[in-house]
């Protein structure tokens, strides 16, 4: 039997560590760059100080920043309806950016939101107009309370400029670790829980005090993103969804989804191994991407999220090994029921549906790189893709996460943390590729109905 077990029955109570921010409210700092930010540093209902710590977005705030935005957009020209396949050239975009760099004026929403594309479900390659075409489903840009900008009639969040750079940044680094992010507890405070436990007789008569000593000495939750910059717009979003994944899983926050409880809430009484720790992620997944022989039309679909879990095992000194506990079934089925209403789950919670617009543009940009699209069309993205020339907003970086202990009567059953995070490798799908001429009418139709004067058209 392991400490943990130990102390625990001596407790008589189940304990459960779970993450979330302090009751304390943090305004939306400006983010600005080279003619962006839109709303400051809140990212998918979170914001991040200057320590590094994430917090829930005061709901004050979040109104505040829903009004501000909804007055920013109204200038919008881009999406003034739903349009199944709006195109938006690259090159043409590219010049607008240029243009407002060289004045010096911000960004108008029209390219903060790539002419209100809700997806990019094709790209059309074109040597003679030396362009790249991106096109997708595009809508009216909407505010949702939250300040979340939204498509009017699906309610899927409109893509971002800045979100398409950063991955264009940074897709040669990630060809070997993916993008990913990760809130896991750290072995120096599991092992000082550990010590802690073990001197502990007893809930004592004060059981909140008790509950409250153990989030001390377990401490914070530390944060971790790999593959795009930590003081990105991408990486908040990865790290905002994860951030949700486990608040839902333990029962911090409804999902909105009826088929989708807390994991928590589903443990049935009885008991378990306190040296096992649940840890969950999320994982994209795609179909082949459609190409014609040419390679000069591309069309994607099949996305999706799922849901992963294994258990991991807590050994002495507070060391984690990954994967080595029995699987566990609960968290098995709670992953099943994440990943079969994810897509529910991301019209009730736009961020889940933000992190399935960062890994499009991710493979977008693996797709452009891995198969040299830019050089096929003559196109130069350098302005894109060099920090010297267009400078992003840069965030707060997220480092850590505070620790709350909750007492549950589940028999004699705990869990320390449940950890993991969101990971997926954007050049696995950009090579899974197969051949048909299904996208080529599309191509062609794009490039005769092209204006003269625009850079996205229907």
């Amino acid at each position: 039997m392991s400490p943990f077990s130990t102390a625990f029955r001596r407790l008589g109570t189940s304990v459960w560590f779970l993450l979330v921010a302090t009751a304390a409210t943090t305004a939306a700092n400006s983010a600005h760059g080279q003619g962006f930010g839109f709303g400051g540093q809140a990212v998918g209902g979170i914001s991040i100080d200057t320590e590094g710590m994430i917090r829930r977005l005061d709901p004050k705030v979040s109104a505040e920043l829903a009004a501000e935005r909804r007055a920013a957009i109204a200038a919008m020209e881009a999406g003034r309806g739903k349009a199944p396949l709006r195109k938006v050239s690259l090159a043409r975009l590219l010049e607008a950016v240029e243009r407002c760099s060289r004045s010096g004026e911000p960004l108008p929403p029209d390219l903060l939101f790539m002419g209100g594309l809700e997806k990019i479900t094709h790209l059309f390659v074109d040597p003679d107009g030396h362009d790249i075409i991106l096109a997708g489903p595009a809508d009216a840009a909407i505010i949702d309370d939250a300040g979340t900008v939204l498509a009017a009639q699906s309610g899927r969040p409109l893509l971002r400029l800045e979100d398409f750079i950063v991955a264009l940044r940074s897709i040669d680094g990630v060809r070997s670790g993916g993008v990913r992010c990760s809130i896991d507890p750290s072995p120096e405070g599991i092992a000082k829980l550990q010590r802690y436990l073990r001197s502990l007789k007893g809930i004592g008569n004060d059981p909140d005090a008790t509950l409250r000593s153990m989030e001390d000495v377990l401490g914070p939750q530390t944060v971790s993103v790999g593959g795009v910059p930590a003081d990105s717009r991408f990486a908040h979003v990865l790290v905002a969804a994860d951030y949700s994944m486990k608040r839902i899983g333990m029962g911090l926050e409804p999902s909105g989804v009826e088929a989708l409880p807390s994991y928590v809430s589903m443990i049935p009484a009885g008991g378990t191994s306190g040296a096992t720790l649940p840890r969950f992620w999320l994982e994209a997944t795609y179909e082949p991407i459609v190409r014609d022989a040419d390679e000069l039309a591309w069309q994607i679909k099949g996305r999706g999220m799922k849901c992963m879990t294994e258990s991991d095992m807590l050994a002495k000194g507070g060391t984690i090994e990954r994967g080595r506990a029995p699987a566990d079934a609960i968290a098995a089925q709670w992953c099943g029921a994440m990943t079969a209403h994810y897509d529910e789950l991301a019209r009730r919670q736009p961020v889940f549906a933000e992190l399935v617009n960062c890994v499009d543009l991710a493979v977008v940009a693996a797709l452009i790189q891995a198969r040299q699209l830019d050089s096929r069309a003559g196109i130069d993205l350098a302005p894109l893709r060099d920090a010297g020339r267009l400078s992003l907003p840069r965030y707060e970086t997220p480092a850590t996460v505070s620790t709350v202990a909750s007492g549950l009567k589940k028999g004699s059953r705990w869990i320390v943390t449940a950890s993991g995070g969101v990971q997926f490798q954007p050049w696995q799908f950009a090579t899974q590729t197969t051949e048909s001429d299904a996208a080529c009418a599309s191509r062609v139709a794009a490039l005769e109905t092209r204006p003269a004067d625009r850079w996205w058209w229907d």
